[in-house]
This record gives C-alpha cells, sequence and structure tokens, in this order.
C-alpha cells in the first residue's frame, strides 16, 4: 500500500473573501466556485465564527481507531480563530471541509479542534488565503487502515480554470515520517522548491525545534506555513504547525525535522514555488 498518495494537477493562489451570516462551508465552496475550482485549501487567519461546534481529539473507546473524537462543543457568542488551516473537498457526493483550528471563545476559554462542517457560520466578513486545484480534488472515501472516512487525492476532470503552476494533491498515510514523506515527494516531482498550501492531519505527539513537547499522542494538528527548499545537503521541510491534544494542550512552532510521525492523517496541498 503506497504510504503517499498524489495526484497532480495546476493551481493558483489567491485571496477568497467570506460573507458573514454565511455557513463557513457554503462560503467556501462558492469562493472556489467563483475562481472556478472545485477543491483546494484554505489558511485561516482572524476569522469570526458564531455559532459553531467542533470536536476535540480523544481516546478511542472501543479500540477499533487508534484514537477518536470527543463529544461536540458548542460554544456561546462569537469566536475567534486565531490560525487554522482547512481542506475543501467532497464527500458522499456533497461539499465537505476537513479543518482544524486555534481560536479564543467569548468568554475568554483559548482553545482548539476540529471544527465541524454542518455548524459553522461566520460572523463577520473575512478574507483568507486560499489554493485552488484543477485536476485533482480531495474526496472522502472509507479508509480500511484507520476505520475512518478520509479525504485523500483523486483524479478530477479540469475545470479549466486559471492555474499558474503544477500543484498536487497529497495524502500522507499514518507512521511515517512527517517531513521524509514531503521531501521525498518533492524530490521524485522534479520540483526544485516546493510551497506548502493548507494541511489538516494528526501526529503522533509532537516534538518543536524550541525544545517544546507535546507527549499526549492523539493531536489534531495543521499548517500554518511549509516550504520544502534546498540546503546544500539535498531537499529539507520547514514546517510551522499548530495543535490542540487530546488532554486540552495547546502547542504552536516549528516541527522538529524527523521526530513527527503521521498518527492517521495528513492532507495537503504540495506547489512548486
Amino acid at each position: 500500500m503506497p504510504r503517499i498518495l498524489a495526484v497532480e494537477g495546476r493551481g493558483r493562489a489567491f485571496r477568497m473573501g467570506l460573507k458573514a451570516g454565511t455557513p463557513l462551508l457554503e462560503a467556501t465552496r462558492q469562493g472556489f466556485a467563483a475562481e472556478g475550482f472545485a477543491s483546494g485549501t484554505l489558511n485561516l487567519g482572524a476569522l469570526a465564527l458564531g455559532p459553531f461546534a467542533y470536536v476535540m481529539p480523544a481516546l478511542s473507546v472501543d479500540g477499533k481507531n487508534a484514537a477518536f473524537y470527543s463529544g461536540t462543543f458548542r460554544p456561546a457568542g462569537i469566536s475567534r480563530l486565531e490560525s487554522g488551516a482547512l481542506t475543501f473537498g467532497w464527500r458522499d457526493g456533497q461539499p465537505f471541509f476537513h479543518c482544524h483550528a486555534l481560536w479564543r471563545e467569548a468568554d475568554g476559554h483559548r482553545t482548539g479542534g476540529h471544527i465541524l462542517p454542518e455548524e459553522a457560520v461566520l460572523a463577520e466578513d473575512a478574507e483568507v488565503e486560499a489554493f485552488g486545484i484543477d485536476g485533482a480534488r480531495f474526496e472522502g472515501n472509507p479508509d480500511p487502515e484507520t476505520n475512518f472516512k478520509l479525504f485523500g487525492p483523486v483524479p478530477a476532470a479540469p475545470t479549466g480554470a486559471r492555474a499558474e503552476r503544477r500543484a498536487f494533491a497529497v495524502r500522507l498515510r499514518p507512521n511515517q515520517c512527517f517531513h521524509a514523506a514531503l521531501e521525498m515527494l518533492v524530490r521524485e516531482q522534479g520540483l526544485a522548491t516546493a510551497r506548502i498550501h493548507g494541511g489538516v492531519g494528526s501526529l503522533i505527539g509532537s516534538a518543536f525545534e524550541n525544545g517544546l513537547e507535546t507527549e499526549p499522542f492523539a493531536t489534531e494538528v495543521f499548517i500554518n506555513s511549509g516550504i520544502v527548499r534546498p540546503d546544500g545537503s539535498g531537499l529539507r521541510a520547514e514546517i510551522d504547525a499548530g495543535l490542540v491534544d487530546y488532554t486540552g494542550g495547546l502547542a504552536e512552532g516549528r516541527l522538529k525535522r524527523g521526530a513527527n510521525p503521521v498518527l492517521m492523517t495528513f492532507e495537503l496541498i504540495v506547489a512548486e514555488a
């Protein structure tokens, strides 16, 4: 079974406007459709949501999964995202997204988790960084290895969207080094330098370059920024990320190379820089 799943297309970065009062899922769909894309990623900044619902990572209760989800939280008032990432694609023939973020709730509580697409509404107008991909898309399908329905890359008929560069819709399977997998993909595809767009998944704990470590193994992770580029001895991935673990612990920073294996999955777009 291949551990790195990648489908090549062509893509383009752009700024996407999101309108207050619109469900985040529908606003995202409209934003990509307006540019001719059926799939893509968002890097989220200061986004206000209310109402919205989320879950956090949790331990498995029946052993059928390596980890699972908590019960659903629905904070009162408006919650303000600080950072996060979103993968937009399709599941069961309908638009869907996978989104992890950190935010501060109306009562001042700072937390994070997995935002539920069915229950997230924009409380204010916003503008976010988007990357659309044509010729490939993310699609949710059952994954027997993890016993979840997960986003993965599939070929898609080109829509004719204006696209500027080679781009790959990617999914990394469990139990492989996050950095090494990205470096291998970039090397095998012949890209001199590649930029990461979006990035949503989970790691087995975490280790950061500044020495910070997350010991609880079940995490919800997102990429703030990432690049794979030559460093004199080959290619080196530099990944800045944020996460929440199953105890509610939060962490942010540059991930330590060689010390962050994938837990369940990680999906992202890798594009030539």
